[in-house]
């Protein structure tokens, strides 16, 4: 069973700000995804930034979308924000 994905942000460089179901936040760093396929259409920066939700997953307005499972397993976990 997979954890379904809950919210989604795109940062600087091409990276993901992912929450999943169990509240847990993760970064996906899509920068080794850009050259494969039509993937490569998300080097343009304003199509990266069209990402949402899409059912328990993340889709793009060029209609490609990744696996739950996989964005789970290959995230880092988000480190916590520093306080100044």
């Amino acid at each position: 069973m997979y954890l379904a994905v809950t919210n989604v942000k795109p940062l600087d460089n091409y990276k993901l700000l992912l929450k999943f179901e169990n509240n847990e936040e993760k970064i996906f760093n899509m920068f080794s995804c850009l050259n494969i396929g039509k993937f490569k259409e998300l080097k343009d920066i304003s199509l990266f930034n069209t990402v949402k939700v899409k059912f328990d997953s993340i889709a793009w307005d060029n209609h490609l979308d990744i696996d739950p499972e996989l964005l789970y397993k290959a995230s880092a976990a988000k480190q916590p924000d520093k306080k100044a």
